[in-house]
């Protein structure tokens, strides 16, 4: 059995570094509200974008980005921070499950999600993990990277897999498809008072292909880019969740170590109570 001593030195190393994570989840809080007030999207350019495709006639466009005809990719953004391996692990499981349903393609951005992905035994292409001052310079190089793959038919439709914090304790595993490209469909289309057509009058000088091209290529950066930054938000807040976990684990053994710390100090004081009483008898007689 192990000796009082060594119980109550297991309790207070506990102690000590349960103070620690309680320091590491207050710097996860800090960096999460701190990304989180920085951060902004561009839904503006989406909603543009949307307006202006729904000047043209969409179903009428011969392009990739519209009509993809090659495999189909899978995307998935995992994290090379530290204490995130649940989250790396949700991420790379959702995407291979669309890979297999589809019978798609895998990237994996993020070095700590390649184990994952090495155990299911899939080929896959993999890039650096997110950095907060290259974040932008990413996202056009695997931009490139896709949408050269889906213009020389290679890639079809193009699925990204990623983790978002809906709220600090909240985070979920969500897919967006990038390709073929959608906008957003309004109920109830604006027509003119003249009854005409919205495309009606307007002159373009590129051809609808060229401009759908450019302009989704603009689309899917930004996409990307807003992902890479939900991406690093839900850091903090999984983190932090599995800071607490940490704490909670840590508090229950130093509930079993604090019972049996005392089962061992009442064991030896009994032991003592007896010898003394023991000695006691022999010198009286």
């Amino acid at each position: 059995m192990q000796p009082a001593v060594h119980i109550k030195r297991d309790i207070d190393f506990n102690k000590g570094f349960r103070s620690l994570l309680e320091v590491l989840k207050l710097v996860a809080v800090s960096e999460y509200h701190n990304l989180e007030h920085r951060f902004r999207t561009f839904d503006r350019l989406t909603q543009l974008l949307g307006e202006f495709f729904d000047t043209v006639d969409v179903s009428a466009i011969n392009h990739p980005f519209i009509n993809p005809k090659g495999q189909p990719c899978v995307v998935a953004v995992t994290s090379d921070a530290g204490l995130l391996g649940g989250m790396n692990n949700q991420v790379v499981t959702k995407a291979i499950g669309i890979v297999r349903q589809t019978n798609g393609c895998l990237l994996v951005i993020g070095e700590r999600g390649l184990p994952y992905v090495q155990e299911a035994g899939l080929p896959f292409v993999s890039y650096p993990g997110i950095v907060d001052s290259k974040r932008y310079s990413q996202a056009l190089e695997i931009r490139d990277y896709l949408l050269d793959k889906v213009l020389k038919n290679e890639y079809g439709p193009i699925h990204v897999v990623y983790p978002r914090a809906h709220t600090f304790v909240t985070h979920r595993t969500e897919s967006v498809t990038f390709i073929p490209f959608e906008t957003v469909k309004k109920e109830k289309p604006v027509i003119p008072e003249s009854g005409k057509k919205p495309s009606a009058g307007i002159i373009l000088e590129s051809s609808p292909a060229d401009i759908a091209e450019y302009l989704v290529s603009l689309v899917v950066a930004q996409r990307l880019f807003d992902i890479f930054g939900y991406t690093r938000i839900c850091e903090q807040a999984a983190r932090y969740l599995h800071l607490e976990e940490s704490c909670n684990k840590i508090q229950e053994m130093n509930k079993k170590l604090y019972l049996q710390y005392f089962r061992r100090r009442h064991e030896i004081i009994d032991a003592n109570m007896r010898d003394l009483f023991a000695s006691r008898a022999l010198y009286a007689k």
